[in-house]
This record gives C-alpha cells, sequence and structure tokens, in this order.
C-alpha cells in the first residue's frame, strides 16, 4: 500500500479507551491547527465502532475550537437510540478538557426504495488532467518557504482539478469547481473505511469555492477562514479508490461566512453523497 494512504488509514484507526471513549492522533505536518477533515473522519470511525449491521447515511457536525496537532483528541460516543431501522449517536471532541467539535451521527438498516438523482454534469474526465501536486510544482516559487514542503509532499489523496487556479496568485472565478479524486493507492473492502476517508476527502477544496469570485490569496495576513460546520449525506455504494467527480458550488457569501455544496459523483455518473458547509471568510482592517 502507498505510504501516504497507510498513514491516513492508521490515523483513522482510533485506540479505544474506553467503551464508548477513542483517542485520535495528528500527523506531523507543521500545520497550527488539526485538518477539519480529519476530525470528521475521526469522529465518524468512533461512531461506527458503537453501531453493527447499518451504515453512516447522514452526518452533521460543528467545529467549535481549533484542534491542537500535537496533543491527542479524545472521542465521546454517547448512544441516543438503537431502532429498528435507525440508529443516532452524538460524538464530542476533546481537548484540553474542552470540546473543540460536535457531531450528529445516523445510520440506517440497507433498504431498498424509490430511486432518483440529479445529473453529473459534463466535465472532462480525470485521464490527462494533472493531478494537485504537479499543478504546485508549476508555482512552486511563489509558495512561501516555509510552506513550499508542505504544499509540494505526496499525499494520500489523488487530485486533479478541472478548473484549476493558482493559490498562490489566483484570479476572480466563477464559484463553483469541480475536481476529480480517488486515494492514492488500493484500499480495503470494508464499506464503512470508504465512507470515513470520504468524509475526510470532503473537507479539502470545499470551503476554496466561496473564495473564487473574490481572489483571496489565503496566505494574506489580514485574511481570516475557518469552517464553522459541515453535514454530509451517502446516497448509494462507492470506492474511495476509484474516481470521483467532487462538484461544488457556493451559492451565498455574507456575514464574514460563505456558504459552499457540494455533490460526489461516480465516473459512471453515479451521485453517492452530497454535502455542505459554512465557513468563516473573514478580511481584517489591521
Amino acid at each position: 500500500m502507498d505510504e501516504t494512504l497507510a498513514d491516513l488509514l492508521a490515523l483513522l484507526d482510533l485506540e479505544r479507551i474506553e467503551v464508548n471513549l477513542f483517542r485520535g492522533l495528528s500527523p506531523r505536518t507543521g500545520w497550527q491547527r488539526v485538518f477539519g477533515g480529519q476530525v470528521l473522519g475521526q469522529a465518524l470511525v468512533a461512531a461506527l465502532r458503537t453501531v453493527e449491521g447499518r451504515g453512516v447515511h447522514s452526518f452533521h457536525g460543528y467545529f467549535l475550537r481549533p484542534g491542537d496537532p500535537k496533543v491527542p483528541i479524545l472521542y465521546d460516543v454517547d448512544r441516543i437510540r438503537d431502532g429498528r431501522s435507525f440508529t443516532t449517536r452524538r460524538v464530542v471532541a476533546i481537548q484540553h478538557g474542552r470540546a473543540i467539535f460536535n457531531m450528529a451521527a445516523s445510520f440506517q438498516v440497507a433498504e431498498g426504495g424509490f430511486d432518483h438523482q440529479e445529473s453529473m454534469p459534463e466535465v472532462p474526465g480525470p485521464d490527462g488532467l494533472p493531478n494537485e501536486t504537479e499543478l504546485r510544482a508549476r508555482y512552486a516559487h511563489k509558495i512561501p518557504e516555509e510552506l513550499r514542503q508542505v504544499f509540494t509532499r505526496d499525499r494520500p489523496i489523488e487530485i486533479r482539478p478541472v478548473d484549476p487556479v493558482d493559490e498562490f496568485d489566483p484570479e476572480k472565478a466563477p464559484a463553483h469547481q469541480s475536481i476529480w479524486f480517488r486515494t492514492a493507492a488500493a484500499m480495503p473492502d470494508d464499506p464503512a473505511i470508504h465512507q470515513c476517508v470520504l468524509a475526510y476527502a470532503s473537507d479539502m477544496n470545499l470551503l476554496d469555492t466561496c473564495l473564487r469570485p473574490h481572489a483571496v490569496l489565503w496566505t494574506n495576513p489580514k485574511f481570516q477562514s475557518a469552517s464553522l460546520d459541515h453535514a454530509m449525506w451517502f446516497h448509494r455504494p462507492f470506492r474511495t479508490d476509484q474516481w470521483l467527480l467532487y462538484r461544488t458550488d457556493s451559492p451565498s457569501a455574507s456575514g464574514a461566512r460563505g456558504f459552499n455544496r457540494g455533490s460526489i459523483f461516480t465516473q459512471e455518473g453515479e451521485l453517492v453523497a452530497s454535502c455542505t458547509q459554512e465557513g468563516l471568510i473573514r478580511m481584517h482592517d489591521d
């Protein structure tokens, strides 16, 4: 298995320290706060460890405080309800004695029923598109030296943007984007692992969508951004080691917040998941 993907799966393999209490670690990447997708994925793993025979169909989470990558994160699971068809869990992520994130997740017994979906947008396929690492290599000279190694390192998720922008010299663009992505190597067959990896990956690029019309350089010391919440719905089976299209758009930005939506399709056009996120986007005067 690819080393970066193995590291991601190890990151999601939480340590059980009590019946409903789990501990997760953060990678040493040099970032000053924990990546939101990591907290999403780990919280979902914690919830899944308390559920049998049911898959997650949705979760809703709120980011309360920045995560500290230097110390472990504790995930406390509340078994709110176990019904005949649905199961509900609440997860609170804790650091330094305070909640940094909470999530409500719902699980369902597999069922058949009515079936329809929106069509996948017509975009170029992943073959022949440069990946994110190749694109960043083209403007590596613009990346601040203290960030260059972080931004050009190998990653567990390969991303191929359909309509890329220069992250360090952006131009104004429409408030939507499309990217193809998949894991850097083959994954285990367990569907729950694929759901947790998709939750992790869903936080990539989503908040960026509401910044495209404003051509904001995120390294600007006056600019502040952070994820505020994240919700996700799983519709159909999928594999994260096969190409998935992530189509995102931002219908609104106001009040120092940007709202973003995402739809995730297989290469064959099946809609497998949807997500939404609102983020803080604030420009300070001083």
